[in-house]
């Protein structure tokens, strides 16, 4: 199971840490993709990060802004959001995939297998 938290209401410029919690299996075992759906939208990509060789991944629209990170000793993985724009405002979820072709497919929806409760980030103007 995943667990994502650390959503809230920020102002426009904040910074904002997002956590993903495995339970049952370590984090270590999985890949793992953050996405965001705002309303009315389809839910997009944000970041991932492969579950070994330190590889990450974001959409262009948070590249420079978002930094994902993994601490496995925690089996948790970090949403670092930073410069926050009212456009950054959706609920945010963490998934987990343990695809062998991570590499072409890390910002599929359908590459996830297991999905924690969204966190709502609000960021005001």
């Amino acid at each position: 199971q995943l667990q994502a938290c650390g959503g809230g209401l920020v102002q426009a410029g904040d910074s904002l840490r997002l956590s993903c919690t495995t339970s049952g299996r370590a984090v270590s075992n999985y890949h793992i993709g953050w996405f965001r759906q705002a309303p009315g939208k389809e839910r997009e990509f944000v970041a991932a990060k492969r579950r070994s060789g330190d590889v990450s991944y974001y959409a262009d629209s948070v590249k420079g802004r978002f930094t994902i990170s993994r601490l496995n000793a925690k089996n948790t993985v970090y949403l670092q959001m930073s410069s926050l724009k009212p456009e950054d405002t959706a609920v945010y979820y963490c998934a987990a995939s343990t695809t062998a072709s991570y590499s072409g497919l890390y910002d599929n929806v359908g590459s996830y297998a297991s999905w924690g409760k969204g966190t709502q980030v609000t960021v005001s103007s």
